[in-house]
């Protein structure tokens, strides 16, 4: 019943993200203004603190306005936080999901940090100042931490099958969604010995399933359970009987919730960045619009002789009007009708598109038309782009230890390097010329050129900062995001001669420790009309030029 179907619309009133007046045209989209929601948490200053996983940040919220009056980032001690809390003093407590660290942050803003372990997510205190972490995804189980983060971690249980946002009930017991297994439980933390099979050692009990994938719980002010569901619902449960009520149906993609003083609910996406806020008498108010939260991969098609953008946003694949922007549909990634992962970049592919996703480790042929997978090769190892080239796909691989990247052509008899990188990012292909560019060397290269692979490769244009996404033009000079200098190069391949395009571009995010460098990597598509699209990951934007 939660399937959707592909290349749905969006709902309007969330997804602000749309086509702006003429008198701005070379924005032709923007986006939410997080790069995803995740936990977040009233403050003792009555604004709403909210964590940003993909932007590696907290931005501090308006409860009235949804205006951001602050952020905490990398400078602020904030690495890629999934999760946050306040303790009994009012320091704000945050969870980093892959280096695996707890921080707090004290009322005087003095840092303490201590390490639990990679996957380190839910975060909460008991009314009796006890304070909680659970680990998922890259890992599974529940600790107890001192607040002071001095003492060791203690292990409560494990096997839980990803424990996420939680919270404790009026009866002293600790709730929680069960990610993997579409129910919300209470554990008797005191009762748990730390063994492996959490359902035989704890005092475990299943308070409701029939969830698609439950997200987080939160309690209201007069003690009543709420739940999240990546459906798009919110739900009251009933702790005694396990009944489920719907509050509210978004647009999916829920991520948490989080209650104020006067029970107003806020939900957060982490598929599309919105906030919105519930009263406790039902209206639903948008207090941040979502849409685009990491545009990374630009591809054009023509359908009626009407251009058509598709753009990876990591959690989804979006279509728009290339014309006026207007939201055409978006396809999320388990939550849709087709095994698409994670689109991180796409290019085009006649009528089908290829999406590369280096989270997930695949290269996948999609068709729109049919929202299916043709194909999936899963023999790359965080694959940072990939195009057609001469009926092959080649891809800019980052390989899983230093020396292993290379641009690989994957071939009937097996994949072939074509030509060793540092850090590969974009690739462009006209006929049987084929470029790549390298993030970290500042090159574009010529790998291939009449269709035979040139060994070495030609070193077209060198000293660039950060080259991400490349295209070829429609006069066959190549077009490059220069994410380092925030802007759009043209580089002539047969001379290296190098003008600017356009500058101030908000491209050039910072990609959270622990994945790839490129990150979203901000490409650049040339429609058939010569119409020029740029996708910007740092400002949640696509260019029309």
């Amino acid at each position: 019943m939660y399937r959707l179907v592909a290349f749905s619309l969006a709902g309007t009133v969330l997804l602000g993200a749309s086509w702006p007046a003429h008198a701005r045209r070379s924005t032709l989209v923007e986006g939410a203004r997080i790069h995803g929601t995740n936990g977040m948490n009233v403050g003792p200053d009555g604004r709403l603190y909210v964590a940003s996983f993909l932007g590696s940040e907290i931005a501090v919220v308006n409860r009235r306005s949804g205006a951001i009056v602050d952020r905490l980032d990398g400078s602020d001690g904030v690495e890629g936080p999934d999760d946050l809390t306040f303790g009994p003093d009012g320091s704000l407590y945050w969870t980093s999901l892959i280096s695996g660290n707890v921080v707090r942050r004290s009322p005087s803003g003095e840092l303490t940090q201590q390490h639990v372990a990679p996957g380190v997510n839910p975060i909460t205190f008991s009314d009796t100042g006890r304070l909680f972490v659970a680990l998922d995804f890259f890992g599974d189980g529940l600790y107890e931490l001192d607040p002071d983060l001095s003492d060791p971690p203690r292990h409560i249980a494990g096997n839980l099958g990803f424990l996420n946002g939680m919270d404790w009930g009026p009866d002293g017991r600790l709730y929680g969604p069960i990610w993997t297994q579409g129910r919300v439980v209470s554990i008797d933390v005191d009762s748990c010995t730390g063994a492996v099979d959490p359902e035989v050692e704890c005092d475990l009990q299943t308070v409701a399933d029939g969830f698609f994938i439950p997200a987080a719980v939160k309690f209201d002010g007069l003690g009543r359970l709420h739940a999240v569901d990546q459906s798009g619902e919110v739900v009251r449960i009933d702790i005694a009987t396990g009944e489920k009520e719907l509050v509210a149906e978004l647009t999916p993609g829920l991520d948490n919730l989080a209650f104020d003083a006067q029970d107003n609910l806020y939900v957060s996406s982490a598929t599309d960045g919105f906030i919105v806020r519930i009263e406790p008498n039902g209206p639903v108010h948008t207090l941040l619009p979502g849409g685009l939260i990491m545009p990374g991969g630009v591809a054009v098609t023509t359908e009626g002789g009407v251009e058509s953008v598709y753009v990876g946003d990591l959690a989804s694949l979006r279509k728009f009007d290339g014309d006026t922007g207007a939201p055409l549909g978006v396809e999320r990634p388990f939550l849709g009708a087709s095994d698409l992962h994670g689109p991180a970049t796409v290019s085009a592919d006649g009528a089908t598109l290829i999406v590369t996703s280096w989270f997930a480790s695949v290269v996948q042929i999609y068709d729109p038309a049919t929202a299916a997978v043709l194909d999936t090769y899963s023999d790359f190892v965080s694959p940072i782009n990939a195009v057609r080239f001469q009926g092959d796909v080649v891809v800019a691989e980052l390989g899983a230890a230093p020396g292993a990247a290379r641009v690989v052509r994957r071939t009937g008899g097996g994949p072939v390097t074509l030509a060793p990188m540092t850090v590969p990012s974009g690739l462009a292909v006209s006929g049987g010329d084929l470029w790549a560019a390298d993030w970290a060397t500042g090159e574009i290269l010529q790998v291939a050129s009449g269709g035979a692979t040139l060994s070495p490769p030609l070193v077209v244009a060198g000293g660039l900062d950060q080259p991400e996404g490349m295209a070829v033009d429609l006069d066959g000079t190549l077009l490059v995001v220069e994410s380092g200098k925030r802007r759009l190069l043209r580089v002539d391949p047969s001379t290296g001669d190098t003008s600017v395009v356009k500058r101030h571009l908000e491209v050039g995010l910072d990609a959270v420790p622990g994945t790839v460098p490129t990150y979203a990597l901000s490409s650049v598509a040339v429609g058939p009309s010569g119409t020029i699209y740029v996708s910007g990951d740092e400002g949640n934007v696509l260019y029309r030029f």
